[in-house]
């Protein structure tokens, strides 16, 4: 663990996302398995019987009467416990934990840093459940709030451990661990020297490799020494420890009466189903359609009304997780009323999902992409996704698995939102609309991160310097540690093109 800590403070770049997170991230994720395997391979000792008899002759007789006490259950067995965690034992240990490796690795494929925040938020929920579990919303709440506790309770755990666990489990005393480390530590400076005298390239590649030992470099380390020192301890302790979430389940409610939840949910569905044809009706109406019923453009169309079908596919999520825990369903008619009623809600909301994506796709076609629209897009996909997950619990009238798959298709909703390269897929859509119509708004385009180079340099001149001269000139230099594809390849892309003309740059924004 104090390894995986070095590592992660040495190595993490606090000013760009790059390959320094995702060595730290694999260094954290290594230590806190190896405190999962201790824990598991070296049981806590049990206290024995004879601790509790008194000293002294007498005592002989006593102790040998008396029968063998049944040993406390140890923290291993307690950590083998199947659902201990909330979760199906390693395996959705080894899912969390992977999914956060996989959100953290995104800063080093991609520049965008909007992108790389994201995934962080993502990684610490993912994080969290890979530590504590969970698999009810509840249970998940309440796993959010245990790392920061977690962080303070493990600090007498450590001392401990570090008095008394250590020599009983591995054999080797604290002081010769920190007598090896230093003999290490000695040794590597001395030939790093040597070697680093002897060869510039060796010497380039341990100046990248050691951090900066200025007084500011040095506060900075140890900031992260303590931030990462203190979220990996609080981890072990998890770990070695796991919380019982399982029994944080909500008590089931009083089921309504039939006419209660039936009513309100036939005339939304009424409602919906009204909306829908609509819907249909403008999908395959198209513009004239548009036109001569609205008195609007498609292009404001569809821009004022996808927030508010956003909105409603929230709303909908809402009263089917309220509908399905009030109705009865004790006898099969009303299985069967649930499964009509939810189901058909379900139905239309997926093609409320449909229209609300259109919307979207016009709006960007009339417009141009940005971040927000891809963003949202990209929402409103997941959300979909969501309801062919909830028609599949409404049919199976069972939904304990939903909660754990909401986060999980979220992480890969994420995950796939940096596989297709956000940044570049709006230059490229800007580019092909610029191609096409002449508009295009180089303000806005300017201000991509370096993911979008490539598809910037397709623009002709003098469009072509006014996008990528500003991405250039904030275009930085990475050590080892802050390498980054993205940035990589747009260096090797800048490289051949001259971007010595600046001519009025404001003239390419066009409408």
């Amino acid at each position: 663990m104090t390894a995986a800590t070095v590592v992660g403070a040495s190595t993490l770049t606090m000013v760009r996302p790059g390959l320094g997170w995702l060595v730290a991230a694999l260094a954290g994720t290594a230590g806190l398995v190896t405190a999962a395997l201790n824990t598991t391979a070296t049981p806590e000792p049990t206290p024995t019987l004879t601790a509790a008899v008194p000293s002294g002759p007498t005592n002989t007789t006593t102790a040998a009467a008396t029968p063998p006490a049944t040993p406390a259950p140890s923290a291993a067995a307690t950590t083998a416990r199947p659902g201990a965690t909330g979760a199906p034992g390693r395996a959705a240990q080894v899912a969390w934990a992977a999914a956060t490796v996989a959100l953290v690795a995104v800063g080093t494929v991609r520049a965008a840093g909007w992108l790389f925040a994201l995934c962080l938020l993502a990684a610490a929920v993912t994080g969290t459940l890979a530590v504590t579990g969970g698999r009810s919303p509840l249970g998940m709440l309440v796993a959010a709030t245990l790392p920061p506790a977690a962080t303070v309770r493990a600090l007498p755990w450590a001392v401990r451990g570090l008095r008394f666990g250590q020599p009983a489990t591995s054999g080797i005393a604290v002081g010769r661990i920190l007598t090896s480390l230093a003999i290490s530590a000695g040794l590597l400076l001395l030939f790093g020297l040597l070697f680093s005298s002897a060869d510039a390239v060796f010497e380039n590649l341990v100046t990248g490799l050691l951090p900066d030992v200025s007084s500011v470099g040095v506060l900075g380390w140890l900031a992260r020494l303590a931030l990462i020192g203190g979220a990996l301890l609080g981890g072990a302790f998890l770990v070695s420890r796991p919380p019982d979430l399982e029994g944080l389940r909500p008590t089931p409610p009083r089921p309504a009466h039939r006419l209660e939840w039936t009513l309100p949910l036939v005339l939304l569905v009424a409602l919906f189903s009204v909306f829908v044809l609509v819907q249909l009706t403008v999908l395959f109406g198209g513009a004239g359609h548009v036109l001569r019923t609205a008195g609007l453009t498609y292009a404001q169309y569809a821009r004022g009304g996808f927030w508010q079908l956003l909105a409603v596919t929230a709303l909908t999520l809402l009263v089917i997780a309220i509908a399905a825990r009030r109705a009865p369903k004790a006898t099969r008619a009303d299985r069967l009323l649930v499964r009509i009623l939810l189901g058909t809600l379900t139905g239309l909301t997926l093609v409320i999902v449909a229209s609300a994506l259109y919307r979207m796709q016009v709006y960007a076609d009339a417009y141009g992409a940005t971040r927000l629209r891809l963003v949202v897009a990209t929402t409103e996909l997941w959300l979909g996704l969501l309801f062919v997950l909830v028609g599949v619990a409404v049919v199976r009238l069972r939904a304990d698995w939903l909660p754990r798959l909401v986060i999980g298709t979220a992480v890969l909703a994420l995950l796939g939102l940096a596989l297709v390269n956000p940044d570049r897929l709006i230059a490229d859509r800007n580019v092909d609309r610029y191609l096409q119509t002449g508009r295009l708004d180089v303000t806005y385009l300017s201000g991509l991160s370096a993911d979008a180079v490539p598809a910037l340099a397709r623009l002709p001149e003098p469009m072509r310097a006014c996008a990528l001269g500003q991405i250039a000139a904030e275009l930085p230099s990475d050590g080892l540690w802050g390498t980054n594809l993205g940035r990589d390849r747009a260096r090797r892309e800048l490289s051949s093109i001259p971007l010595t003309a600046r001519a009025d740059c404001n003239g390419g924004r066009s409408w």
